[in-house]
């Protein structure tokens, strides 16, 4: 049996090392000059491989057609590839969150071992190499190269791949893991959806996620760079909270970041395509750890320690120094004004900005900033067991490219790998 494997990231590699462990004579095409060029990039570096919740977590942090993971998940969960991981060399780690990283903290060391485990498998390795589509052939007919398409979704089975450069490899078996539209520079420009539409099968309408936040309020500008530990985080669409997380967020030169807006993000695409003019808010919990009336009271402490001070001088134990500024514009009261002489309704609305620090949401950011693409390759045309095309016989998906996603914090990848494994599997029987 030989397997083709179209995209050398996390699922591709995945794909081709379960289709040769399971016996098959694997080809692997990457367009790059190197594998994993956006696996190298992710966890800032570091490569946040996988997490090691529970089969319940993993499945909650999923956004899109999680029961259309089960298989995947349940055949190569993440306890699976740590253990996978480790025994190709490279030792792993968990940290904050359950997020799972190489010991090392270079994302490279994962590449490594997974290259190794290539090598040891006879995969063979084909670098620059450019697929520009599939060769199948319709049941009833010819087969379709590029110059001939089918008008509408017609039985088929793959014969090979058609090659850039104008060659033809044949194989039994594809699998497609091109990646979706985040991180183009990456390689991930698309074609894999080209690659499926071409033959008839349906793409979900795709947008970024895990994406940062455009804001409205400038004084957003004016802290760039800072970033605000054990915060909270809640996403209000039309005042209705839609997602709320404790951790850690950044503010930049166009809005917001960091680990609980890109979560954010996900939920925001989820609940807000189609909704024009709708209202979204973004409040910032600033003491979390506090109640109102907790927090009322170390306000007021605070004031009476500083009962000679001017308002203005009064807070360097509340907040970071680039934030205090900012809570004195916004909290009504003139900097100035004695500390003494703030009234009680002035401290209410003082300690209720602490508590909700309001911020516009206008929009995302491009694909160039997304961690990953929400949608893709829609899952009715796929089969959950096998990852293999209900149109096209013999031709599999794995990876970003499925109508999958999930929110920041190892689950992405971990689909990767999952999908990855099951589609290198049901490929090589």
């Amino acid at each position: 049996m030989h397997v083709i494997v179209v995209g050398g990231g996390a699922a591709g590699m995945m794909a081709a090392i379960a289709a040769a462990q399971a016996g098959a004579e694997v080809t692997l095409l990457e367009r790059n000059e190197k594998l994993g060029k956006k696996l190298f990039i992710t966890g800032k570096g570091r490569c946040n491989v996988t997490n090691a919740g529970d089969m319940d977590n993993l499945l909650s942090s999923v956004m899109t057609n999680a029961k259309f993971l089960y298989s995947a998940f349940y055949g190569f969960d993440n306890r699976a590839l740590m253990e996978f991981v480790e025994e190709a060399g490279c030792p792993l780690k968990t940290e904050r969150g359950n997020r799972v990283f190489p010991v090392s903290d270079h994302s490279s060391d994962i590449i490594a071992a997974l290259q190794g485990v290539l090598r040891r498998l006879g995969v063979e390795i084909r670098l620059h190499t450019r697929v520009k589509g599939l060769w199948w052939e319709k049941e009833s007919g010819p087969s379709y190269g590029e110059e001939e398409r089918p008008k509408k979704a017609e039985k088929g089975s793959v014969r090979g791949v058609l090659l850039e450069d104008g060659g033809r490899l044949a194989a039994q078996r594809v699998i497609l893991a091109t990646g979706g539209l985040s991180y183009a520079s990456t390689g991930s420009t698309g074609d894999g959806y080209l690659f499926a539409k071409e033959t008839g099968h349906n793409i979900a309408e795709c947008s970024p996620s895990l994406v940062p936040f455009h804001i409205k309020e400038d004084w957003c500008r004016d802290l760039m760079g800072l970033s605000l530990r054990n915060v909270t985080l809640s996403l209000h669409l039309n005042d209705k909270e839609i997602y709320r997380d404790q951790g850690e967020m950044l503010f930049t030169h166009f809005g917001v970041s960091g680990p609980l807006v890109l979560s954010a993000s996900s939920y925001y695409m989820a609940k807000s395509r189609g909704k024009d003019g709708a209202r979204t808010r973004l409040l910032i919990d600033l003491k979390p750890a506090l109640d109102i009336q907790q927090l009322d009271k170390r306000v007021l402490r605070d004031f009476e320690e500083s009962k000679n001070k001017q308002f203005k001088n009064a807070l360097g134990q509340l907040f970071p120094a680039r934030l205090i500024p900012v809570m004195i514009r916004l909290a009504d009261i003139p900097p100035e004004k004695p500390v003494n002489e703030i009234t009680r309704e002035e401290r209410r609305h003082f300690v209720e900005l602490i508590k909700a620090l309001p911020l516009t949401v206008t929009g995302v950011r491009g694909y160039e900033e997304a961690i990953i693409t929400r949608g893709g390759i829609s899952v009715k045309n796929v089969n959950p067991s096998t990852m293999e095309s209900k149109i096209i016989q013999g031709l599999y998906f794995a990876g970003e490219m499925l109508d999958v996603d999930a929110l920041t914090g190892g689950y992405n990848l971990q689909i990767a790998w999952s999908t990855g494994h099951l589609a290198g599997t049901s490929a090589a029987q």
